[in-house]
């Protein structure tokens, strides 16, 4: 009963939950291939790196679950709207991997003896890969018309998300040439005239 009423919510955008399930899986094995050997320092402690994993399962999990226990539904329009935002939101994600080659990995240690990317989107913007993540929080929810979850879920990514920029880029200006050569550029959007967003 429960699973047919979970299949009826939102078939298009329960196959792309499908997708970034397997997508966060894979990125996590990769993560731990990448750091088995390497040296570097974490933005964050074991507890705040957890509370990232809870938010980002709640984000696959939640919404679908607002969609079958209360029944919304998102309007057509509202559904392939949100399902484009998050496939777009994977392609930034995946140039910005590819880009950052051995340099990237999902717990965001930083390895000092690596060099300055600005291949990619990185010649535009310093967080590329976390613009993809915000655009991911923003619509996925939406694609079922989980607007409650879409709050939870945002209010709860916001500051541990905002901390987690911080404690790398405060790690990333130890980098030799990181400062002079990323500092003028925008966080998350191409800068124009002075913008730090």
């Amino acid at each position: 009963m429960v699973v047919g009423r979970l299949i009826d919510a939102s078939p298009p955008a329960l196959v792309l939950v499908a997708v970034l399930a397997a997508e966060r899986i894979l990125e996590l094995a990769l993560t731990r291939a990448r750091l088995r050997n390497r040296r570097g320092t974490a933005t964050h402690g074991t507890l705040e790196w957890s509370a990232l994993v809870a938010v980002h399962v709640g984000l696959l999990v939640l919404p679908p679950l607002e969609a079958t226990w209360l029944g919304t539904r998102a309007p057509a329009p509202l559904l392939w709207s949100a399902i484009g935002v998050t496939v777009l939101a994977q392609l930034l994600r995946y140039w910005s991997i590819v880009s950052l080659g051995q340099a990237w990995n999902a717990r965001a240690v930083v390895d000092p003896a690596l060099a300055v990317v600005e291949r990619g989107p990185y010649r535009w913007v310093r967080h590329p890969n976390y613009a993809a993540v915000f655009l991911e929080f923003a619509a996925l929810p939406l694609a079922f018309g989980a607007w409650r979850s879409w709050l939870l879920l945002n209010v709860l990514h916001a500051p541990l998300i905002a901390r987690r920029i911080r404690g790398e880029e405060a790690l990333l200006h130890r980098i030799p040439g990181y400062q002079e050569r990323m500092e003028a550029k925008g966080r998350f959007l191409p800068r124009s005239s002075g913008r730090n967003v």
